[in-house]
């Protein structure tokens, strides 16, 4: 890379900082679990950029307001915004940037949510693919690398494929980067290894393991309370909804149910009633309670 080249990175790199400056607020809203402001917020946000004529900072806010879409339930919706602005991602910021990729995983996310799981499958193995060749440069891409995994153990659970979705989760798990070095004292470390232990707990669940399920779910659980700066709510219900599962294959109808209705209610609050959590957990209290699903 010459110096000009250099100089032109820099700039690009400059521009994206204050783009992200002017979404903080955005953010943290959606952080905080406030999702229709987050999207209000973002939207805003992508107007006041475009007639800056911010290509970047408009294309970052617009994939923020298609995430908080996604995160109300509104998952197809979601869907069609995140196939309209990641070509602009790619455009702007090109094909292997940080931000690129990450898109690309929130994608395969909701696609995953609409049930194309094949189709979540392969770009979520793309993307960890290309994060795994950045992960000696970039250690985010190590994150990025676990979540696309994560989103791959879900599309497979999703084709019922749970025995290599309980081998993929166990490998991810047993990452080296994940445990030690500078990676082992981020935040963001504690809320991946949650979300991957309930992916293994899902996978056990689905061979019919279910005491197995019960003890990832409780690691998973502890892994969620060391949060430094407390859980989120990316997990809200996740867990209790598959301690459900496991509880009612087990016989325990009771605190089956319990579980279940912590999972709707987390869901609920934290997502609005629309989201695919809160539809699950009503078609299992509805199974547990002896009542057709509707």
């Amino acid at each position: 890379m010459n110096l000009l080249q250099w100089c032109g990175r820099g700039d690009a790199q400059r521009q994206k900082n204050r783009s992200r400056a002017a979404l903080a607020p955005a953010r943290a809203l959606d952080r905080d679990g406030r999702h229709a402001e987050a999207e209000a917020e973002a939207r805003s946000v992508a107007v006041a950029r475009s007639r800056r004529r911010d290509k970047a900072g408009a294309a970052l806010a617009l994939g923020l307001a298609a995430r908080a879409v996604n995160s109300q339930g509104r998952h197809a919706e979601a869907l069609t915004e995140f196939d309209a602005v990641l070509p602009v991602f790619v455009e702007v910021f090109g094909a292997d940037d940080f931000d690129t990729l990450n898109l690309r995983v929130q994608r395969a996310h909701a696609l995953a949510l609409v049930t194309r799981y094949a189709e979540s499958e392969a770009e979520c193995a793309a993307v960890a693919r290309i994060a795994d060749r950045g992960r000696s440069v970039d250690p985010a891409m190590t994150i990025l690398a676990g979540t696309a995994r994560h989103g791959l153990i879900y599309a497979l659970c999703g084709q019922e494929r749970y025995a290599e979705a309980e081998v993929l989760a166990c490998e991810t798990l047993a990452f080296r980067a994940f445990r030690y070095g500078s990676l082992a004292d981020l935040g963001v470390m504690g809320e991946l290894q949650e979300i991957l232990r309930l992916g293994l707990a899902r996978s056990l669940n689905g061979q019919g393991r279910h005491e197995e399920a019960l003890t990832e779910v409780a690691r998973a659980e502890a892994a969620r309370r060391g949060l430094p700066g407390g859980p989120g709510n990316t997990g809200s219900g996740a867990g209790a909804l598959i301690e459900a599962i496991a509880l009612l294959a087990l016989g325990r109808r009771n605190e089956a149910r319990a579980r279940a209705t912590a999972a709707h209610d987390a869901a609920l609050a934290a997502f609005g009633s629309h989201y695919f959590r809160v539809a699950e957990a009503r078609v299992l209290l509805a199974r547990i309670d002896g009542e057709p699903p509707r």
